[in-house]
């Protein structure tokens, strides 16, 4: 990448001013935080035509108080680290962001791939320095990033052993993390235990696996539900919420909530 990260921080704090205004509206009501997502198809919204198949974002508010706290996830199918931000997604996110929010960055499945010039990142050099836009831009609008290692897929060896799947993409999120004191949510550590303690057969019930279908990377809507409880804990765990800022941590969340809306025209 040609883009130096004084660069990256100094087009972030180019966004029009009237963008940077703090969390609290001209008529003097303060304003609700919102929690926005970054991320790829394994936490994105989906539609009716994907159902069941179910992204963790769209189980979010669930967890959180929504008098606290909003949403907005822009995860997408298919992007990388590098491709949300060479679409101009980053950018439009940055736009909307005050002060006071949240930006929580999970990649990587897509970065992985190398055979795909428009998506793949090296762990320990690109993929870093593209994470670091994410972190640079938040900060720059007065939000708060925080970085989440990639959900885990579903994969066990012959022995039933949950097996990783990411390969140094975790590990150079974490270091990156360290480096930027930044606040890290270890899902893929999570999520590989969560599928361990499981086993082969009950994960297939969270993960989404139909009549027609075997994916062993997408979710329904059990396993969205799942991985947004793990979510939300983490956020916790990490103190980047307060308790008084999320719900249900320990609730059945019937399968019934998720909704998928019809694709726009």
């Amino acid at each position: 990448m040609s883009l130096s990260r004084r660069q990256v921080a100094v087009a972030a704090a180019a966004v029009p001013l009237a963008f940077s205004m703090s969390g609290t509206s001209h008529a003097g009501v303060r304003r609700t935080p919102t929690l926005y997502i970054a991320g790829d198809s394994t936490a994105a919204q989906k539609y009716a035509n994907a159902a069941p198949e179910t992204g963790w974002g769209t189980a979010m508010p669930f967890f959180l108080q929504s008098s606290r706290l909003a949403v907005s996830n822009h995860a997408v199918n298919g992007r990388s680290s590098k491709s949300f931000v060479d679409e101009g997604r980053l950018k439009g996110m940055l736009s909307a962001i005050r002060p006071g929010d949240f930006l929580l960055v999970q990649f990587a499945h897509n970065d992985e791939k190398a055979e795909d010039p428009t998506r793949y990142t090296e762990p320990w050099s690109t993929y870093q320095e593209y994470l670091r836009m994410y972190l640079d831009g938040a900060r720059a609008r007065g939000a708060r990033p925080v970085l989440a290692t990639s959900v885990e897929r579903r994969r066990f060896d012959a022995a039933g052993k949950a097996l990783p799947t990411h390969g140094e993409y975790p590990a150079a999120m974490r270091a990156l993390a360290a480096e930027e004191r930044v606040a890290l949510l270890d899902i893929q550590a999570l999520s590989l235990a969560l599928w361990q303690r499981l086993g082969v057969e009950e994960t297939k019930k969270y993960f989404n696996w139909t009549a027609t279908e075997q994916d062993n990377t997408h979710f329904n809507p059990p396993g969205a539900i799942e991985v947004a409880r793990l979510v939300a804990r983490e956020l916790l765990r990490t103190r980047v919420l307060g308790p008084r800022d999320v719900r249900r941590l320990d609730d059945r969340i019937p399968e019934s909530w998720i909704t998928w809306p019809e694709a726009a025209a």
